[in-house]
This record gives structure tokens, C-alpha cells and sequence, in this order.
């Protein structure tokens, strides 16, 4: 499987829930791999890559597909974002951010799953049609897409251009699994609530009160959303969105 945004939070979370379960991984974020990770033999390769740049997207699809080789690639899963805010913590909204930062925000969050999608649907493929040819391996190839509860309603903390970007790549979510139905390559989205990573802040407890459960979320419960949407148990199950909000998304 490949996954982005693997350093920290939910895509290191979703790296260790796969390796656990055997995989074979590669990954790439901005950030060097973590060195207790160097030691795990699933975690195949790390390649340091800025997905805001596309010249480094193009890079990545290219390195990526060399270490691939004619093997199949059984999962996509586009978990790397940004969401800026000011020095203060303030979102950056419609009228007090510059555009450079949108254009920033849909590059990472938006145009990166659509390239990455792209570059790697041949050996996405193979793995689909390697499904075909032994049904009882069931599901085909699986692209899960990481969008937010900030693309479904306004958000105090995630800026406009987060929440917007998030949005596209729910409905690009949609769009993608008709098409790529044809590969045999299955796509759906995860849209995590509030979950505990090195992002959160004290300010974020207020928000706990608009939760039906009571708490926030973890990295761990996601991974574990992401890794059952590549499972042969979810073999029939495309387009869908799943929220990961402990039932925040309800009001």
C-alpha cells in the first residue's frame, strides 16, 4: 500500500494498523521517517516529498512506481493535508487569507489524491484484475481518501479554504468510483471529527459537549476505518464516505 502523510497522527497511525496486519508499505511525507519505524521490515520504503509542490508529486509517483515494479499496489490511501491558520490560532476564512494559501490548501488536499490517483491506477489496476482472475480474494484494489466533518459543516477552527478543499475531495471521492469501477478499484473516503493527534489544543475540549459520545476520537479508530475499506469484507462497498465523529456529524 502507499499512504501520504505518514510521519505523525492519523497516517502514522494508519501505517502501524497496516503493518500489524502484514502489508507492505510505502510512504512519503514532508517529514523524515520516525527512527523507531526504521526497525519495522513492512515499513518498505520512505520518500521525503512536499505534495504541495507538483514537480515533488511527479517525483513521488516515479519513485513510488520504481520500487513497485510489476507488483500490484492493493491500496491508495491519500491522507496528507494542511490547513493554515494565523500566529493566533484564528482560522484563516474567506476575507482575512491570501489566496496563495488556498491555492496551497486545494494543491495538497485536493489536486495531490487526483495526481496520485492517476500515476498509480496502472498497478492499482493490476491488483484489481488480479481480483478478477481469483474471486475469493474479493474487493479488488481500494483508494481511501481522508477528507474531514469540516467538508460537511462550518467548523470553528478549520479555515475556509480547509473546509472547501475537504468538500471537493468528497464529492472527487464519489466521482472516482465510478470510474475507477471500471479498474476493479474500489474508492471511498474516511471523515474524521475531532481525534486526538499533536494537532489538538486545549481549545478544542468546548467541542467535546457537541459530541453524542462524550469524547474525541483516536488515530488508532481511524486506521482501523481505513484498513476495513481495503479489506475483502468491504469488497462491494464504493463511493461511500464513513464519519469517524462519535456522532458529531449528526447535528
Amino acid at each position: 500500500m502507499i499512504l501520504t502523510g505518514a510521519s505523525r497522527g492519523i497516517g502514522h497511525a494508519t501505517v502501524k494498523r497496516f503493518s500489524n496486519e502484514g502489508w507492505q508499505i510505502i510512504t512519503c511525507s514532508r517529514d523524515p521517517v520516525p527512527e523507531h519505524c526504521k526497525r519495522d521490515p513492512n515499513w518498505t520504503s520512505h520518500i521525503p516529498t512536499d505534495l504541495a509542490d507538483p514537480v515533488d508529486v511527479d517525483r513521488f509517483v516515479a519513485e513510488a512506481t520504481a520500487l513497485l515494479g510489476d507488483a500490484p499496489l492493493n491500496a491508495l490511501v491519500n491522507n496528507a493535508a494542511v490547513s493554515p491558520k494565523t500566529d493566533f490560532q484564528e482560522r484563516l476564512g474567506c476575507l482575512n487569507g491570501p489566496l496563495d494559501d488556498w491555492r496551497e490548501v486545494f494543491q495538497l488536499n485536493f489536486f495531490a489524491p487526483l495526481v496520485l490517483a492517476r500515476g498509480f491506477a496502472t498497478a492499482l489496476a493490476r491488483a484489481g484484475k488480479a481480483d478478477e482472475q481469483h474471486p475469493d480474494a474479493g474487493g479488488g484494489a481500494a483508494i481511501v481518501n481522508i477528507t474531514s466533518i469540516a467538508g460537511h459543516a462550518i467548523h470553528p477552527f478549520a479555515g475556509s479554504a480547509y473546509s472547501t478543499s475537504k468538500a471537493a475531495l468528497s464529492a472527487l471521492t464519489r466521482e472516482m468510483a465510478v470510474e475507477f469501477a471500471e479498474l476493479n478499484v474500489r474508492v471511498n473516503a474516511v471523515a474524521p471529527g475531532e481525534i486526538e493527534t499533536e494537532m489538538i489544543g486545549d481549545e478544542y475540549e468546548p467541542l467535546v459537549n457537541r459530541i453524542p459520545m462524550r469524547r474525541m476520537g483516536t488515530a488508532d479508530e481511524v486506521a482501523a476505518t481505513v484498513f476495513q475499506l481495503c479489506s475483502p469484507d468491504f469488497g462491494y462497498v464504493t463511493g461511500t464516505e464513513i464519519f469517524v465523529t462519535g456522532g458529531q456529524h449528526l447535528y
